[in-house]
């Protein structure tokens, strides 16, 4: 373990982090959170490493080690932002063959884990086949488990998820003899909302994002609209359970008001 990962470590820390602990209100955790990790590359070209891919395979240890606290303090759902299609077109191939394996490494771990529950959100069909079969196999060997349910956005972008919904509804109409002007005078926010990836689920109540960037990315653009947001300075990699404690706290201290 390198100094930075070691840092914040001692006994006060961990007086801490359980003092943190037992002011939360467990009755008003977040019971749905999204994640965008970033700053792995930055990561690994501050500590002097060769390849983009240590620091990301330093935020995907990071992510097994959120998910832990999630669960322990009772968070239903969360999000993961692994791999954006933009991404897909616009990095480096050799770095998005990293991730690739990284992620499929991921998936197949979270898998083995007892009674969560994976899920791939995002586009199949432009994912390399092998990453795709790795995410469906995962999804399918915990359908039915109903302990933390980790959705991975992999091959993600929120604006192709709101045309892929919209499609779907369209499609559906049109199988069942409808016509275009009936769909408009009857399409609502909650029918758009049912055919998303996350068709079903409840929207994220909190988005965390590491780095100190403050911007969505094409992340669940639709499901935000009304979702709490805090900005982490530590790059990806350096989140500690402290810093996802405060979240919490600030977040069961906010007052939501859901447009009202």
């Amino acid at each position: 373990m390198n100094a930075r990962t070691s840092e914040g470590r001692g006994p006060l820390y961990r007086l801490y982090s359980k003092r943190l602990r037992r002011q939360l209100d467990t009755a008003s955790v977040p019971h749905h959170i999204a994640m965008m990790i970033d700053g792995n590359r930055r990561w690994a070209r501050q500590l002097g490493f060769d390849s983009a891919a240590d620091g990301h395979r330093a935020g995907a240890a990071k992510m097994r080690e959120f998910l832990g606290w999630c669960d322990e303090i009772g968070v239903r759902v969360v999000s993961l932002y692994l791999l954006s299609s933009d991404n897909l077109r616009k990095r480096d191939s050799k770095e998005i063959e990293d991730l690739i394996e990284i992620i499929a490494e991921l998936a197949e771990s979270l898998s083995q884990q007892a009674g969560w529950r994976v899920k791939h959100v995002g586009r199949s069909d432009i994912l390399p086949a092998e990453l795709a079969r790795v995410l469906h196999d995962a999804e399918v060997r915990t359908k039915d488990n109903a302990g933390l349910h980790v959705n991975l956005a992999v091959g993600y972008g929120g604006r192709n998820e709101i045309v892929d919904a919209v499609r779907s509804i369209i499609a559906e109409h049109d199988a069942s003899g409808g016509t275009l002007e009936d769909l408009a005078a009857h399409l609502t926010p909650e029918m758009i909302g049912e055919h998303l990836y996350t068709g079903g689920q409840p929207d994220p109540d909190l988005v965390i994002r590491t780095s100190g960037e403050q911007r969505l990315s094409d992340f669940l653009l639709w499901q935000s609209a009304h979702s709490e947001f805090y900005f982490v300075e530590a790059l990806g990699p350096d989140l500690r359970e402290v810093d996802f404690l405060r979240a919490i706290r600030d977040y069961v201290d906010r007052d939501r008001r859901f447009g009202r």
